[in-house]
């Protein structure tokens, strides 16, 4: 049987290297390649086009959140399960809204991670076992009480507005944004002015809160907050 390739997105090496060992000792997985952070992971999926791409949220300069939503814009058949090792319901349901297969926590066993990339593989979802439970709940709430499904009406941020709060709330100036995507200063702050208006929050401090709230950064995340 062919087995099914997979993609490992992890800023942590010893994480990458455990998961790698895991799923060779299991085999039926191939990893063809890695990477240490959200922009590696978008460049390794267009290039490589992996069977499943797992995929952790919380990663350096471009989070696993953003990344899966550009990897999904470009191959909408791709697919990507979540990893992370915080369940809070703003990570889950964001998940859900850009289009991922499932949602694992780095606390599951190795069963439950070949499990969900075998059925992820397949075409189904997987969430882990408590993560459904609570997701459901709450999908099934909305329903009663007429609401739309989870962050319908949320505001819908562009790529680069995404990349330029992940910076933001990970404490760089505006210098250093715009050094490290390649922007002007100017350029930097018209995307941080559109964030402000379409968010509704007008300090550097809440678009951080806003962040973490909404799992841009993970809430375990040390950030110096500057204003500039």
């Amino acid at each position: 049987m062919k087995p099914i390739t997979l993609l490992l997105a992890e800023d942590h090496m010893i994480v990458r290297e455990g998961l790698r060992k895991m799923l060779e000792l299991e085999g039926g997985f191939e990893i063809v390649g890695e990477a240490q952070d959200g922009r590696q992971a978008v460049a390794q999926a267009h290039k490589l086009r992996p069977d499943v791409v797992l995929m952790d949220i919380a990663m350096p300069l471009l989070n696993g959140l953003e990344a899966t939503r550009q990897i999904l814009h470009a191959h909408p058949a791709a697919k990507v399960l979540m990893l992370s090792a915080h369940s809070d319901d703003a990570y889950v349901t964001n998940a859900v809204e850009i289009g991922a297969s499932g949602f694992l926590l780095k606390q599951s066993s190795a069963h439950d991670v070949c499990r969900a990339l075998r059925e992820v593989h397949a075409g189904k979802k997987f969430f882990t076992p408590t993560l459904a439970k609570r997701l459901n709940h709450h999908l099934k709430k909305s329903r009663e009480r007429g609401e739309l499904a989870p962050g319908k009406n949320a505001p819908v941020l562009s790529s680069r507005e995404a990349e330029v709060l992940q910076l933001i709330a990970e404490g760089k100036a505006n210098k250093e944004t715009a050094d490290e995507l390649h922007i002007s200063v100017k350029t930097v702050e018209k995307h941080r002015q559109s964030l402000m208006d379409k968010l509704n929050i007008h300090d550097t401090a809440g678009l951080t809160r806003h962040a973490i709230a909404t799992g841009v950064i993970e809430n375990s995340v040390q950030v110096t907050i500057i204003d500039s």
